[in-house]
């Protein structure tokens, strides 16, 4: 996956498919004028790999030209196509092939229509690299098309969002992903932030922790953070909208993530309710909850000594320790009937190497 400005794009095409493509438009020309010289017409700034390439696999003779049109700003077009850099002269009386990097809509293709209508040609012919079906009016014949592509954003090989991606080899497409949304639930021990670090690598997630992002807030005395820190100074509890206002920030504050772990929150059915309702304001949802199971006893032990290491006293009490997974049990209890009502409950054995935990908690996740 490569990042250009704001946003992420991931392989869609490959040298060789593109390579493909173009020899299937050159060769096509050729088929109906290597008895005559057409004017090659490229579209800048898109099409001056396309042009380049098809010169290359074009055996007969011909001339090449260029106008330049615009309509793109970002990610969708504006609607308005500005001509930039007008017709080529001497046109009058000869073959023109355009040759376009992409068809989509075809606004632009309507303009170019427009340019060369007046030129008094011989004959006009259209010839695209990619072309989408799906979106085009349909108001034009498309002569030659190398690929027929779905109606995604993509950028490379001449194609760019905002200026940045047409010196890329290959072609991708914007990474318009399927969110990962997961709760994360584990024992004490369990090996939750270890495995959360595997994952919010793998799959681009951020990993929240409602432990990290209180800590956060108050530290640097946000609004939210004093707000926290004012119910918590009284022996209250700090309010679900408080709590979800925080993970909100965070979510905003990571529009690149390919989802989020969630990991400490929710910890009771309302505060579960509380973040479907927040998700579906962002047109998310949560995909799947995974619990990582294990053994009350190899959990002690293992905590037992993580205490005599990090010299943390909860870590070191067997008493306490109990009371804690006795406390984790409480409450995930009707978490868990929650998600297992929609569907999205799983578990997953928490015991054994860190890389085999690894590859179960990817077995649940890629099958999402």
């Amino acid at each position: 996956m490569i990042k250009l400005h704001d946003k992420y794009f991931k392989p869609f095409l490959t040298k060789e498919e593109i390579e493909t493509a173009v020899k299937k438009v050159a060769h096509a020309v050729a088929a109906d004028y290597k008895d005559q010289v057409p004017i090659f017409v490229g579209v800048l700034n898109g099409s001056f790999m396309f042009v380049s390439d098809v010169l290359k696999h074009y055996e007969h003779p011909c001339e090449v030209s260029f106008v330049k049109l615009s309509s793109y700003s970002g990610l969708t077009s504006t609607g308005i196509v500005e001509t930039l850099l007008d017709v080529p002269e001497n046109i009058e009386g000869r073959v023109v092939v355009i040759l376009e990097d992409i068809i989509d809509t075809g606004r632009t293709l309507q303009k170019l229509v427009h340019l060369f209508a007046n030129a008094n040609v011989k004959e006009f012919k259209i010839a695209t690299l990619f072309y989408k079906p799906s979106v085009y009016n349909g108001e034009y014949t498309i002569d030659y098309v190398g690929m027929e592509i779905p109606d995604k954003f993509i950028v490379g090989y001449g194609l760019d969002y905002n200026e940045l991606g047409r010196n890329l080899k290959e072609v991708y497409q914007l990474n318009q992903k399927y969110m990962i949304n997961i709760v994360l639930f584990g024992k004490p021990g369990a090996g939750k932030g270890t495995q959360a670090a595997f994952l919010r690598d793998t799959y681009n997630l951020k990993h929240i922790s409602t432990g990290d992002v209180f800590r956060y807030n108050i530290k640097n005395d946000t609004p939210l953070g004093q707000l926290a820190k004012s119910y918590m100074d009284k022996g209250d509890l700090v309010p679900d909208e408080v709590t979800i206002k925080m993970l909100q920030d965070e979510v905003e504050k990571n529009p690149e993530a390919s989802g989020f772990i969630f990991d400490g929150f929710p910890r009771t059915t309302a505060q579960a309710e509380a973040l479907d309702n927040f998700l579906d304001t962002k047109d998310m949802k949560i995909n799947a909850t995974i619990a990582l199971e294990a053994n009350d006893e190899v959990l002690i032990q293992r905590l037992l000594e993580r205490g005599q290491v990090s010299g943390r006293p909860d870590d070191q009490d067997e008493d306490k320790i109990r009371n804690r997974f006795d406390e984790y049990n409480q409450k995930t209890a009707p978490l868990k009937q929650y998600y297992e009502s929609k569907g999205k409950f799983h578990s997953v054995n928490g015991i054994g190497a860190i890389a085999d935990i690894t590859e179960r908690l990817k077995a649940v996740i890629d099958k999402l």
